[in-house]
């Protein structure tokens, strides 16, 4: 069915029916847009697991790139 057909059938319904029509739609797009987010975030942890994966070497036999871990024990505040 293309988009003229449906909204012309859409038009012929009584209005209750109409709103009802619509508000399944509306909850199939919204359905749509949370499956598509979280589609979204698993690539972009997957993405981010595989970087992290691959600069483990460097960060196992480079101590520049891990100098300020010393520093974790220590008590942190703000300079006024």
């Amino acid at each position: 069915m293309t988009q003229k057909e449906i909204l012309k059938e859409l038009q012929s319904l009584p209005v209750e029916e109409r709103l009802m029509v619509i508000e399944a739609a509306l909850r199939d797009i919204s359905d749509l847009r949370k499956a598509h987010r979280r589609a979204r975030r698993a690539e972009m942890k997957k993405r981010l697991a595989a970087a992290a994966e691959k600069a483990m070497p460097y960060y196992e036999t480079d101590e520049e790139l891990t100098v300020f871990t010393a520093l974790d024990s220590e008590d942190f505040y703000e300079a006024e």
